[in-house]
C-alpha cells in the first residue's frame, strides 16, 4: 500500500509485531516507553472489550495492543498532526476496522465515550509539570507530548476513573520521581494500584521509568511490586527480555 509521507516523515517498524508506523523526529517518534507499556498492559483476547489508548501520539501503543486482542481499540490524541500520522499508519497496516483514532482533548472525552463504559485504558501521558521556572521544549509538538500543557496528572486520573467500568483496568507509563504523586492521584479517584514495575537503564543505576496497573474500585490491598527490569547490559546491549519486546522472538 502506498501512503503519502509529509516533510521529514519516515516509515519505521514496530518489529515485534511486524507493523509499520509513520514517524517524524520534529513532530513525534515513539520510544522504549511505548514498547514497555504495550508489553505491560493486559488486554482481553476476545472481541467484546472496549479498549481506549489515551495520549496516543502517533498510535504506537494502540497498534501494539491491536495485535493482542480481537476487540476494537480507540486511540485518543489532541494534536491534529499526530492524529493524521496515526490515521495513515492505521491504514498502512490495514487496521481501519479495528483501530479508531479520535482527535479530542482527554478532558472532554466523556462527551465522546460514555462514562463507566471502558474495560481497559492505556496511557503514555506527558511526564513533566509546568511552572514559570520549568524549561519546555521549544518544539510545540514535543512540548505538548512531554509537558502537562493540556493534561495534568490529576486530570488524567479523574478522566480514567470516570471512563472505566467498575473493575476496569488502567495501565500507565510514567517517571519514578512522581511515584507518590501518582499513587495519591489514583487513590483519590478510586483507582487501586495493583502492579508496579521499575525500569532501570543499567544495573546499579536509578530507575528512570515506571509502569503502573490500577483497577477501578479495586481492593486497597494486594499491591505487587514486580522484579525490576534492566534495559542495557555493561556492553550497552539490550538484555534478552527487552530485546524480545523490541524485536520479537528472532528465532521464529
Amino acid at each position: 500500500m502506498t501512503i503519502r509521507l509529509k516533510e521529514d516523515e519516515r516509515i519505521d517498524q514496530i518489529m515485534q509485531y511486524g507493523l509499520d508506523i509513520i514517524q517524524s523526529p520534529s513532530v513525534f517518534s515513539f520510544s522504549l516507553d511505548a514498547i514497555l507499556l504495550g508489553e505491560f498492559a493486559k488486554v482481553p483476547r476476545h472481541d467484546r472489550a472496549r479498549i481506549v489508548d489515551l495520549c496516543s501520539g502517533n498510535g504506537a501503543v494502540a497498534l501494539m495492543i491491536s495485535q493482542q486482542t480481537k476487540s476494537k481499540v480507540t486511540a485518543v490524541e489532541i494534536q491534529d498532526r499526530l492524529v493524521d500520522m496515526a490515521e495513515r499508519s492505521i491504514e498502512l497496516n490495514g487496521l481501519r476496522d479495528q483501530i479508531e483514532i479520535v482527535h479530542e482533548d482527554v478532558n472532554t472525552l466523556t462527551g465522546y465515550i460514555p462514562k463507566d463504559s471502558v474495560d481497559v485504558i492505556t496511557c503514555n501521558p506527558p511526564y513533566f509539570t509546568v511552572s514559570e521556572a520549568s524549561k519546555k521544549n521549544p518544539n510545540e509538538h514535543l512540548a505538548i507530548a512531554r509537558h502537562e500543557l493540556h493534561l495534568t496528572l490529576k486530570e488524567l486520573m479523574s478522566v480514567t476513573s470516570g471512563l472505566l467500568k467498575t473493575k476496569g483496568k488502567a495501565f500507565f507509563v510514567h517517571r519514578p520521581e512522581r511515584f507518590l504523586e501518582i499513587m495519591d492521584a489514583m487513590r483519590e479517584v478510586d483507582l487501586a494500584p495493583k502492579r508496579i514495575q521499575f525500569i532501570h537503564p543499567k544495573a546499579g543505576r536509578e530507575a528512570n521509568i515506571m509502569l503502573i496497573e490500577g483497577i477501578k474500585r479495586g481492593k486497597a490491598d494486594g499491591l505487587k511490586i514486580l522484579p525490576p527490569l534492566v534495559v542495557y547490559d555493561d556492553n550497552g546491549d539490550y538484555f534478552p527480555e527487552v530485546r524480545r519486546m523490541i524485536y520479537g522472538n528472532e528465532s521464529d
